[in-house]
């Protein structure tokens, strides 16, 4: 906790929590009495007209999540569109985000992340959304339920392949805080090792895809397809040049096709 966010929850007429009961947890450890509304994925549309009448008031609330930053994969986007739209100011106060911490532990040398969020909890979807993610530069950066990491990261393995590096951060600014970097491939027995490592909450980063090899490289990586390509399959050719050359599995796929003769 920040003391300004200290000087906010005290200053304010209400707190719009997530769960009054933990939120209740940490405003009596200051001794802070101020009233509280629930305030969650549930209510919230039905319960933004009503915060909306606390300003209207001249009222001031604050709102907070269970962990992490309202609205961002947690409640609170609605009630900050609606203030807006009456013209109300929202006043961020910064504080611990799961996505920021992670990559600032990570290790990883990219210049530019994207924050995707939750995947979709059903295995067909996820594949889905992750094979259109496949080629981006990026580094990716995921959140993830307990009870769906390892199929989530068994999904991720299949669709990037065994190559990237993967960094498994779970319970970040917490008591049982880890951060666990490694190959794709090695990741579901390491996450199943141990129970603990499935336990909390996850931020999954994934590396982007790496820049296709340019003039003499580029050259290097015909060489390598085209001697794959004598001895094996198209795809399983393709899958294998991608992992040896760190180029784009798309570009090396359309260039196997020509080098095939097949349109």
């Amino acid at each position: 906790m920040s003391l300004r966010a200290l000087d906010v929850l005290k200053s304010v007429d209400a707190v719009a929590a997530e769960d009054t009961r933990i939120t209740a947890r940490l405003l009596n450890h200051y001794g802070i009495t101020n009233r509280m509304i629930a305030l969650h994925e549930h209510n919230e549309k039905r319960m933004a007209p009503q915060l909306l009448e606390h300003l209207a008031a001249g009222r001031s609330v604050a709102l907070v999540s269970d962990a992490g930053t309202p609205a961002i994969s947690d409640p609170g986007a609605l009630v900050v569109a609606a203030a807006l739209s009456q013209g109300y100011r929202v006043v961020p106060v910064p504080g611990a985000n799961a996505a920021i911490t992670a990559l600032s532990a990570a290790g990883l040398s990219a210049q530019h992340y994207l924050f995707y969020g939750f995947l979709p909890a059903r295995g067909a979807e996820r594949r889905r959304e992750l094979a259109a993610l496949v080629d981006l530069p990026y580094a990716l950066v995921f959140y993830e339920a307990p009870h769906r990491v390892v199929d989530s990261i068994a999904d991720l393995r299949a669709a990037f392949g065994d190559a990237r590096r993967i960094v498994i951060a779970r319970e970040l600014t917490k008591l049982f805080e880890s951060i666990h970097a490694c190959a794709l491939g090695e990741a579901v027995a390491w996450t199943e090792a141990d129970a603990n490592r499935r336990k909390g909450e996850f931020v999954l980063i994934v590396e982007g895809q790496p820049a296709m090899p340019s003039g003499e490289d580029r050259a290097q990586s015909q060489h390598v397809l085209e001697a794959l390509l004598s001895e094996l399959p198209l795809r399983q050719a393709v899958a294998l040049a991608t992992k040896i050359t760190g180029g784009k599995r798309n570009e090396l796929y359309e260039l196997a096709l020509k080098l095939k003769g097949e349109p």
